[in-house]
This record gives structure tokens, C-alpha cells and sequence, in this order.
């Protein structure tokens, strides 16, 4: 097989041969064909179609990365989230499937409410305060991030989308003015020493690790959390898969009502929340 001769399924069957899976080849390819919102049926319609030689060796690079590591979304610059398309780079934390499982749960909080004052900490990308605020267009969305960087990003989507989100550069709720109907966040939540943050070597170390057994991070948040919820507010957060127990008894502890955990597409207790109490 030449470059000259490879078919579009030629050139996916040659990145199996690499390693990667099929739906990650098929969007680098996409990517290399300049045809990121073609779809994956696209390309089965042209597979037979012939592929420009420059494009192949792009692709195969791109596919070389991949192997490394490096996250589909760094490769192509954007990844979908909650029906939202948004641009990620090597300064935020690559949105998974997974916390859409927060999402849900937060838009399930604030439906009733007119427009609710909501909370993102640690908004990365944006993804989360992007979605709550696409999904419910009055609420009123404030996302927090230490990062200068992530900011960057998370507000060239927003202005990019046209979602009037606000945001602020503070270390979870030290410099957050008021108080919120909700608060969500996305911290770091994994232990320091755990062997898996060697497979995530292309992800900011900020954004993933957090103390010898991970919940550094959101034992601070749920400290200061109550100072800045409404009567009846919310609090709730992402974890790992194996900390809900612990989240759930630091919440507790606090004296949130209402704490209980909810489970991602796997059925895994990814989320735990608590709301503060009317009366206390």
C-alpha cells in the first residue's frame, strides 16, 4: 500500500494496526481532513474516497501522538460536551462523559427556580457553567478557576457560544462574593501517589491530583461552601470512583441534609451532594 493509493478505510484500518480505538481514529481523521463536524457517518460513505498523501502523513501522526497519550481533544482542539462543541487545549482538563452525570444533577436542583444564582469551581473549560447556563438561559452563572490559563479558555468559549457566563480568578470560594442556590465543581480528586496519573502525564497536574488520598481539595471546598449558600442551596460534587463514602461523610460532618450519591452512565457513585439547611 502507497500514500498515494490509501483509501479513507485503508488509512483507519492502518491506525488500528496502531493501537488506537476506531471512534478516536475517526475523528483525528475528520480532523486531518479539515471535516471535524462531518460525522463519523461521512466517513463510512467515502470510505472508499482517496486520501491526499500529505493528509495520510498527518493523520499518522496524529494517531503516533494518540498512542503516546495525548488526548483526542488536544489533537483536534475540541470536544463536545452536553451538546456543546468546545475548544480545549493542553491548559485545561479534557471534559469526560462522565461529569454530564454533575450536570444533570445540578439542572435537576435549579429547575424550579426562576433564575438561580449557580456556581462552577474550578470551571476548567467551562463545560459545566456553560452547560448549566445553555440549559437554563436565565440563571445567573458564575465560574471560578485559580488558573489564568484556564480562564482563557473558558472564556473564548463562552464568548464564542454566547453564553453570558460570568467568571472570576480565585482559589475556590477564598475571593467568591455572595451566595448561591448552587454550587457544583470538578475539583482534583485524585491521591497523589495514585499510579493512573501516569497515564495522564498531557493533563495540568493542578487540575487532577489533590493531597496523599485526594479529597484535599474538596474537604476545603465543603468547608467554605456554607458561607456562600442560600438557605435550601446546594452543594455537589465530583469525586472519584471509590470516595463517595468518604465525600458523603465529610458532607454530613458539616451539617448538610439531604447527602446522597449519584451514579454516571457505568453506574458508578460519581457524584455526592448535600443541600444546607433551612434553619439551622
Amino acid at each position: 500500500m502507497t500514500d498515494t493509493t490509501s483509501t479513507l478505510a485503508q488509512a483507519l484500518d492502518q491506525a488500528r494496526t496502531l493501537g488506537l480505538e476506531r471512534i478516536d481514529a475517526q475523528l483525528l481523521l475528520l480532523h486531518a481532513l479539515a471535516r471535524p463536524d462531518a460525522g463519523r457517518a461521512w466517513l463510512l460513505a467515502h470510505d472508499t474516497d482517496a486520501l491526499d498523501p500529505a493528509v495520510h502523513a498527518q493523520f499518522l501522526a496524529l494517531c503516533q501522538r494518540r498512542t503516546a497519550g495525548e488526548p483526542v481533544a488536544y489533537l483536534t482542539g475540541r470536544k463536545e460536551f452536553y451538546g456543546l462543541p468546545l475548544q480545549v487545549d493542553a491548559r485545561v482538563l479534557d471534559p469526560r462523559p462522565d461529569t454530564e452525570t454533575l450536570v444533570d444533577w445540578a439542572l435537576e436542583v435549579i429547575a424550579p427556580l426562576p433564575a438561580p444564582s449557580v456556581l462552577d469551581l474550578g470551571t476548567g473549560s467551562g463545560a459545566i457553567a456553560l452547560a448549566l447556563q445553555h440549559q437554563h438561559p436565565t440563571a445567573q452563572v458564575l465560574a471560578v478557576d485559580a488558573s489564568a490559563d484556564a480562564l482563557a479558555v473558558a472564556q473564548a468559549n463562552a464568548q464564542r457560544l454566547a453564553l453570558p457566563v460570568r467568571f472570576l480568578q480565585g482559589h475556590w470560594l477564598a475571593a467568591v462574593p455572595g451566595r448561591f442556590e448552587a454550587i457544583v465543581s470538578n475539583p482534583p480528586y485524585i491521591a497523589a501517589a495514585d499510579p493512573h496519573l501516569a497515564a495522564l502525564i498531557h493533563e495540568p497536574l493542578q487540575a487532577l491530583a489533590s493531597g496523599t488520598d485526594g479529597l484535599d481539595d474538596i474537604r476545603t471546598i465543603i468547608a467554605q461552601a456554607p458561607a456562600h449558600l442560600q438557605p435550601g442551596g446546594w452543594l455537589l460534587l465530583e469525586h472519584g470512583h471509590d470516595q463517595a463514602g468518604a465525600v458523603r461523610a465529610l458532607l454530613q460532618a458539616q451539617g448538610f441534609a439531604q447527602v446522597q450519591s449519584r451514579n454516571d452512565l457505568a453506574g458508578i457513585a460519581r457524584c455526592t451532594g448535600g443541600q444546607w439547611p433551612t434553619v439551622k
